[in-house]
């Protein structure tokens, strides 16, 4: 069995908010100086999703390998899924890929894996914690004609078929689909092992396959944006304070009941 992993470097979500700055002239988010790139968090779920499934079989024919798209590359961030146990990382890096949205991205990712050869699940975080919108695992699906299971929070195979617990608001649904299959993960998987320093000595030997757009059959002109950024800019704080007195408590109460009453917050 083959699984591949899609990954994605992205901004340290615990840098407070308060570091970050907008250029809205270039719509785009001016990270603090200094701050370092990690793994996106959801993606580490589904790593971990894979080397449990290998850890299952016994850690015998199943091979993981992670894949990325993008551009500045930190080696050192990256190679984390491999000190976990990953097998290879395979990096799709070119300067285009900067700026690309979720369809782009979802191509490149989709042609990467399919040049790597034929894989039985692709496992992919629930979302990136940068923009949130969960929208490049379906992209992936679609790329390469899969079904697609989202918000999985376990996930077993046995005899061609995988067995997925999506986590939905007040229930979990239980759902049966035959491989291949794109799957994302989400965070009540369970907390992502710890490399250990075996696997981290691993890691620092291990060098990624890089591969090129040209590779893919893929130009500039496949990776032009479909959606349009219009506007980027950070939330505007406003709090106004209106005191509501009457001539005593019960007259003070009743004019806040009209008063919330008419804001149609009762």
């Amino acid at each position: 069995m083959r699984i591949a992993i899609c990954a994605r470097q992205v901004l340290d979500p615990e840098v407070p908010p308060s570091q970050f700055k907008v250029d809205e002239a270039a719509r785009r988010v001016v990270p603090p100086p200094g701050a370092a790139p990690v793994v996106n968090g959801f993606d580490l779920n589904a790593v971990e999703a894979g080397l449990r499934i290998r850890d299952a079989a016994g850690g015998q024919g199943v091979e993981v390998n992670v894949f990325s798209a993008g551009s500045g590359f930190v080696m050192d961030v990256m190679k984390k899924p491999l000190s976990m146990g990953a097998d290879r990382l395979v990096l799709v890096d070119d300067p285009a890929l900067a700026s690309a949205d979720a369809t782009a991205t979802a191509r490149v990712l989709a042609g990467a894996v399919k040049l790597d050869g034929t894989y039985d699940l692709i496992l992919c975080g629930r979302q990136a914690s940068d923009w949130d919108q969960a929208l490049v695992p379906i992209g992936v699906a679609e790329f390469l004609g899969l079904p697609c299971v989202t918000l999985a929070r376990l996930i077993t195979v046995k005899d061609g078929k995988a067995r997925i617990e999506r986590t939905l608001p007040g229930l979990v649904q239980t759902v049966e689909v035959p491989l291949p299959v794109v799957i994302t993960v989400s965070n009540e998987l369970g907390e992502p092992r710890y490399p250990t320093l075996r696997g981290i000595m691993a890691a620092g030997r291990k060098q990624p396959v890089m591969v090129k757009l040209a590779d893919l059959g893929i130009d500039a002109a496949d990776l032009v944006p479909k959606m349009t950024l219009t506007r980027l800019s950070v939330p505007e704080k406003r709090r106004t304070v209106e005191i509501i007195q009457g001539q005593d408590d019960a007259d003070s109460g009743r004019l806040l009941a009209r008063r919330l009453r008419e804001e149609k917050l009762i």
